[in-house]
């Protein structure tokens, strides 16, 4: 497979199948994914693998906590509070394909939040990933685990598996720093789920657009 592809074939996978993935195949793929770029080479990442018993721990215990309606202090903003055009728009537009793929009207917002809640099962994958990084560290070494996180991402293209980056999880950091052990210097990141894609799953049939280049390219020549 040529990069281009894995590229062209990567997206968030919102429904996964029950199959388990090969352990070895995910050590692979977390291994070789530290050769992606990182300046100074801090190597700032840690990551947790999770499957079997506990993540299905995990997930009881999210799920205990939704359902009583249990709220942490999340480890940062996810999105900027005063989100404006374009960001805000792009936005509520995968937003709204999504729920309109799965026909959830706007107004059943009972039904967009359980939904919702799906994020906190991993929409069904069989194996998961946490990223968390040194408190210490600044935006140059965020910006280190995205590009560690989208080669893992394209290398599990390449394997055949999909995945989803899910930064909802710092919603959690207590829940998910006490199943993985996390330690007081390190701040969750984000968590990602992992495995084979259920192609008859409707939420995969959306595909966020991308905004066209005369909206952020500009060519000097």
């Amino acid at each position: 497979m040529f990069v281009s592809e894995a590229i062209a074939a990567r997206r968030s996978v919102r429904g996964f199948l029950p199959n388990p993935v090969d352990p070895e195949l995910l050590h692979a793929i977390v291994t070789k994914a530290a050769r992606a770029a990182t300046g100074g080479n801090l190597q700032p990442w840690h990551v947790d693998l999770m499957t079997g018993a506990p993540l299905a721990a995990l997930k009881q215990t999210i799920a205990a906590k939704l359902l009583r309606g249990e709220t942490e202090e999340p480890a940062y903003d996810i999105y900027p509070r005063d989100l404006v055009a374009p960001y805000r728009d792009r936005r509520f537009a995968v937003g709204e394909a999504l729920y309109a793929e799965l026909g959830i009207p706007r107004a059943d917002t009972a039904a967009r939040r359980s939904w919702f809640a799906r994020n906190f099962q991993f929409f069904g994958a069989p194996a998961a990933l946490f990223c968390s990084i040194d408190r210490r560290m600044g935006p140059p070494q965020w910006a280190d685990l995205g590009m560690y996180l989208q080669t893992v991402m394209l290398l599990a293209v390449e394997a055949g598996l999909a995945t989803c980056a899910q930064e909802c999880w710092a919603m959690y950091p207590e829940t998910v720093g006490a199943a993985i052990g996390l330690p007081g210097e390190r701040m969750l990141f984000c968590g990602m789920a992992i495995g084979l894609e259920d192609t008859a799953d409707p939420a995969n049939a959306v595909r966020a657009a991308r905004a066209p280049t005369m909206e952020w390219l500009t060519v000097h020549d």
